[in-house]
């Protein structure tokens, strides 16, 4: 992981880095296909660096097929933590409907505010829990198909081999995550911008946390 710090900066040094990223950009203004192609075109990118190519994969709409395994297990691991979250909120919005009529409880009230606190904190740390799960699960999907990102204890697995490894990744893909949303702090449209460096930022973390697997150096 020596190097992860240059996935600021390593897109630029493809001579066509520029162009290359407003046409994804650009192919992000397609609803979902859009984002699918994207995910595909980071894992073409991370091929290349597997090659020894610091250089962005051609940008087009070829990529779709590559990118929906990936979509797909990123869709379900995050309905999974926002049904958990619902299990935990809706008690707490009935309970708290409940208590807007007449005389109201406190300790129905205290109920209703602890739920949602909890719920809150269910959220965000498994956005967290996500986050610093992505590098196996990328890894996982990319060599297995949907199935393989999917299989919970294999992933988890890979990612306690190196917990530095998987904690420098995740701190990295959440510097890459305030990167994509720069564009829209900066100008609405320029997200598209952002979220295309952002995805190329994330090839390089990605292919830094292969190479610093245990896996890896056993090969």
């Amino acid at each position: 992981m020596e190097r992860i710090a240059d996935a600021f900066v390593w897109p630029s040094r493809d001579p066509e880095w520029l162009t290359k990223l407003l046409i994804i950009a650009l192919t992000l203004l397609i609803p979902l296909v859009g984002a699918i192609n994207a995910l595909g075109w980071m894992l073409a990118t991370l091929d290349r660096l597997r090659a020894g190519e610091e250089r962005l994969a051609p940008a087009n709409l070829g990529y779709i097929g590559r990118g929906f395994p990936l979509f797909v297990v990123n869709l379900v691991y995050t309905l999974v933590i926002s049904l958990i979250t619902s299990l935990i909120y809706l008690p707490a919005v009935v309970v708290a409907s409940n208590q807007s009529h007449g005389a109201a409880n406190p300790g129905m009230v205290s109920l209703a505010i602890l739920l949602s606190l909890l719920a809150f904190s269910v959220a965000t740390l498994g956005s967290l829990a996500l986050d610093f799960a992505s590098p196996s699960i990328v890894l996982a999907t990319d060599r297995g198909g949907i199935a393989g990102g999917l299989n919970l204890p294999a992933v988890l697995r890979r990612a306690r081999s190196n917990l530095a490894n998987t904690l420098i990744a995740g701190l990295m893909l959440i510097a890459a995550g305030f990167v994509g949303s720069l564009g829209l702090v900066a100008c609405g449209i320029g997200v598209l911008f952002t979220t295309a460096y952002a995805l190329s930022m994330q090839a390089w973390i990605f292919r830094s946390f292969e190479v610093g697997s245990p896996a890896a150096k056993a090969a």
